[in-house]
């Protein structure tokens, strides 16, 4: 793969969709935008954790709340109605975007991937689980994963075991097939480490827990956002992503769920919308998706939601997978040419678009402080994955990620102000 590949998207036309690529940082902080001179262009990339907001989206959200706003499936007026298309609309498109044959029957609008995650957990693995059952997650899960599950392996007894992960940041696949056992009633990955940059094989993943009967959750904060992703073709019984990741607003977030599943499942969170009736003796639940979906849902959230997957849709995810592919192994190929940076996962032209790094002796937090001078936004911690970063032997990384509107040139000046804080701490 050549970095000098031409890109499968028109990046410029694409940073004219997001106003706030047109910022100055530094300076002034209180002031945005009217700091002194030596403020510097942003060159935003921290997009594992939030991407920005294009302004198709924004204005999809606008028109809701000067258009039509109004709470939904609760009203006979027209702008309830009108809400309530548009709002069950974006359950549809969301399960188009993603495979999901079932509709918007499987499809639940949460906060976030951890909502997702916390709901599967409460609502399945609580009533399901017990002593002598075992949870099989990974090594690289975020914390959404990997705590959740500790905890209700704490409160039902079940054990929760760990997929080991090899040199190189990949899954041990022979170790994974030793764990996920006929005791194995759910095995949890993530479809791409936050961390890594590591792909995870979760199709294989799945083919080895359905074979046990065990059901499989997957983590796909990450994948969703960069490449195309069909949850059957997976074979995930559970699928989870988050809007604000991938040019969406924040607090909206999916769970993809199998329908005969979802249909098992008690409710996680109880009260108006997800009823059918009530009496003072006992109550009903409202049909998939909206047992689910407990008191007034995220409207305005997925009306944009809905405007995301269609400007992720119009750039095509195949050309967003590739843009990514490309800045990563540039990225990682201009940070390898550095000796006293050590860079973790698999190699750059193997990996979801983001690079984890530490500069030999500076703490991942002062690199990140560097940077910020330079215009250069990016991550520095533990990025949810503590245990990861032990394993690792380190206590934090600087991590950069890249999407759709960034470019070469933004990560040339991501190595000349590496290269700045070398020189620094020489």
């Amino acid at each position: 793969m050549s970095t000098q590949e031409q890109y499968p998207i028109d990046v410029e036309a694409v940073r004219e969709d997001f106003p706030i690529l047109r910022r100055k940082v530094g300076g002034d902080v209180t002031t945005p935008g009217e700091g002194p001179d030596d403020t510097k262009p942003l060159v935003y990339l921290d997009n594992a954790a939030t991407s920005q907001t294009p302004k198709q989206v924004v204005e999809a959200i606008v028109d809701y709340y000067y258009g039509y706003n109004s709470n939904v499936h609760r009203g006979i007026h027209h702008l309830s109605q009108e809400a309530s298309v548009a709002y069950e609309e974006a359950h549809d498109r969301v399960a188009e975007f993603i495979g999901a044959s079932g509709g918007r029957e499987e499809v639940v609008f949460t906060k976030n991937t951890t909502e997702a995650m916390n709901l599967v957990a409460y609502a399945w693995g609580l009533n399901e689980l017990g002593p002598g059952d075992r949870i099989v997650l990974t090594e690289m899960e975020h914390h959404a994963s990997l705590v959740t599950w500790q905890q209700i392996g704490e409160k039902t007894g079940a054990e929760v075991k760990y997929v080991r992960t090899d040199d190189e940041g990949r899954l041990d696949m022979d170790h994974a097939r030793d764990l996920i056992d006929g005791d194995t009633k759910l095995v949890s990955a993530v479809h791409i480490s936050n961390t890594l940059g590591t792909v995870n094989p979760v199709a294989e993943l799945a083919d080895v827990a359905h074979e046990v009967g065990a059901y499989v959750f997957v983590d796909g904060a990450q994948s969703v956002p960069t490449r195309p992703v069909d949850v059957e073709e997976i074979d995930a019984d559970f699928f989870a992503f988050s809007g604000h990741k991938m040019c969406g607003p924040t607090g909206i977030g999916v769970l993809y769920g199998k329908r005969h599943v979802l249909d098992e499942m008690e409710p996680y969170l109880y009260g108006g919308e997800m009823i059918r009736k009530v009496t003072y003796e006992e109550s009903t639940w409202e049909d998939l998706p909206w047992k689910f979906e407990a008191g007034t849902p995220p409207i305005a959230q997925g009306i944009g939601l809905h405007a995301a997957v269609d400007y992720l849709d119009d750039l095509g995810m195949d050309n967003v997978k590739r843009h990514e592919e490309l800045l990563a192994e540039y990225a990682y190929d201009r940070l390898a040419a550095f000796d006293d940076v050590e860079i973790y996962g698999p190699p750059g032209d193997d990996r979801g678009g983001l690079v984890a790094f530490n500069l030999e002796g500076v703490h991942a937090h002062d690199l990140s402080s560097i940077l910020n001078d330079h215009g250069v936004a990016i991550r520095a911690g533990d990025h949810c994955t503590q245990p990861l970063h032990d394993k690792l032997g380190v206590a934090a990384s600087t991590r950069a990620s890249f999407y759709v509107y960034n470019t070469r040139e933004e990560i040339d000046a991501l190595i000349d102000a590496v290269d700045d804080a070398r020189q620094l701490f020489a």
